[in-house]
């Protein structure tokens, strides 16, 4: 039972992933969370290098060719969430909640607020000072993008969520124009203090900003496979 006042959630923490895995497991949840048969859910990963292209992305935005993706060892997804075109990688943290909206009025531009409102919120806590930009989704801090998100909605369940740059090799948005935008760099935590950041503790903040904007009681599930199998069988 949830203290009074809070809402159940499921966390869980999948460590690193590959891409598809991930996506697969999120559309499983969705039709779990849309069946009401769990209650909203967060998954936390880092992923390995992956360039997923959402709805709104332009061709002319992935800047190298498939065959040198392959031969770097990046996979390439053209997905359902909204947004353009983004790399996930080793030093970014990945938050996929599963949230159903309908509790929250229905409004999906308040809940992309409500997200980047989340990383502001765990950035602050290394004193850095991040903001939105006007017209533009994701979280900023002097001029450069540290965070990005895109979400996709299946009956008012929410899906796909936030990237937060901590340590990641910046390296790689230079094959693509990351979320299409050319006018601003991207950034990290690690770029804006000049130094490397415990990535578990990231991980851990921005769990806690979560769980504690949206006012959640989290519950650890160890084994998601096994509650997907049981509750498809129920």
């Amino acid at each position: 039972m949830c203290s009074r006042g809070y809402k159940s959630l499921y966390l869980i923490d999948l460590g690193k992933t590959n891409f598809k895995q991930t996506w697969d497991l999120q559309k499983s949840l969705v039709d779990l969370r849309v069946a009401n048969k769990i209650p909203d859910t967060l998954l936390i990963t880092e992923h390995e290098p992956v360039i997923t292209m959402g709805r709104g992305t332009s061709p002319k935005n992935l800047l190298v060719s498939r065959k040198e993706l392959e031969k770097r060892g990046i996979d390439l997804f053209q997905i359902e969430r909204g947004g353009d075109i983004t790399y996930h990688g080793p030093g970014q943290i990945v938050a996929y909640p599963i949230v159903d909206l309908t509790a929250r009025g229905r409004d999906l531009h308040a809940y992309l607020r409500d997200l980047e409102e989340v990383v502001i919120k765990t950035l602050k806590e290394y004193n850095i000072n991040a903001a939105v930009k006007r017209g533009l989704t994701g979280v900023w801090s002097n001029n450069h993008k540290l965070a990005a998100i895109g979400v996709a909605v299946r009956r008012w369940v929410s899906y796909h969520g936030l990237a937060l740059n901590v340590n990641i090799d910046l390296g790689y948005d230079e094959l693509i124009n990351p979320c299409g935008i050319t006018q601003f760099p991207v950034g990290s935590v690690a770029s804006m203090l000049k130094k490397d950041i415990d990535l578990d503790e990231t991980r851990n903040l921005l769990v806690e900003n979560f769980v504690d904007y949206f006012n959640y009681e989290p519950k650890k599930i160890d084994n998601v496979e096994r509650l997907i199998s049981e509750l498809k069988v129920a």
